[in-house]
């Protein structure tokens, strides 16, 4: 399976963790998880786009990114107490590989390297991401937005 997020995993890892998925899909419009609620699988998207959003009181949600091939979506399983911090909705047709986070916590717990190395792809995509929701933050509610242009990814 070739996702940026897998790289820089020994490559026993990425095999162990590839036996801990499956593959699947959500059609156009599916919503995949809401914020708040357990956070217990995660995916690597082969194909589609999903945005991720965020509820603010009074409001619509508010799209913070779109995800597209070879990225992770939800990192939430990783921490305690495994809710989901963003919602979910597949934007396209998506096909994923969609792993038991349950099982991957225990192959990070039993081979140490393995689960800094994944904790480390993990914390690159959470940075990312709070950087992302910031940006879109700032120009959903600051008087003149961010002042930074996104380009798409």
């Amino acid at each position: 399976m070739n996702s940026s997020f897998l790289h820089g995993l020994p490559s026993d890892g990425h095999d162990r963790l590839m036996a801990c998925s499956h593959e699947v899909s959500f059609p156009a419009g599916t919503r995949i998880f809401d914020e708040g609620d357990p956070a217990d699988r995660f995916w690597i998207i082969r194909t589609g786009s999903v945005t991720l959003d965020l509820q603010a009181h009074g409001r619509r949600a508010a799209t913070v990114e779109t995800l597209g091939h070879g990225d992770l979506l939800g990192w939430s399983w990783l921490v305690p107490p495994y809710t989901w911090r963003l919602g979910a909705e597949a934007f396209s047709l998506v096909r994923a590989h969609e792993f038991d986070a349950r099982a991957v916590r225990g192959l990070c717990d039993v081979d140490p390297v393995f689960g800094l190395a994944l904790t480390r792809r993990a914390l690159e995509v959470v940075a990312h991401r709070l950087q992302a929701t910031r940006i879109r933050l700032l120009d959903i509610y600051a008087p003149h937005g961010s002042g930074v242009m996104q380009f798409p990814r």
